[in-house]
């Protein structure tokens, strides 16, 4: 037998979606209170958190000083990021190195 699927008012999802967001609870633990399934509430809170930042948009513009610091931010995390795959790749070297000499010895 097939399962009826079970509807919510607009209303509804939005009280649950200000459990998470505006009361800081967790998916987990509203979804539970309020017997629905956490993908689920996740999909309300995730559409009900684009909103918001959709909503916000130009008005929460970065000031010039902080436009900068993210430059550099971003600027900094590709270095270290290019340096971070460089030493994996002498780390690697470095195994199959020691993993050929190790071979040699018996």
């Amino acid at each position: 037998m097939g399962s009826t699927r079970r509807s919510f008012t607009d209303e509804y999802k939005a009280s649950a979606v200000a459990f998470v967001l505006d009361e800081q609870r967790s998916i987990a633990e509203v979804a539970r209170n309020i017997d629905v399934h956490e993908m689920t509430l996740g999909k309300w809170v995730k559409k009900e958190r684009d909103a918001r930042e959709a909503a916000l948009g130009a008005d929460a513009s970065l000031s010039e000083s902080e436009r900068a610091e993210l430059i550099r931010l971003r600027q900094d995390y590709k270095n270290v990021k290019a340096e971070n795959a460089q030493l994996q790749m002498q780390v690697s070297f470095a195994k199959k190195v020691a993993t050929w000499f190790a071979s040699e010895q018996q």
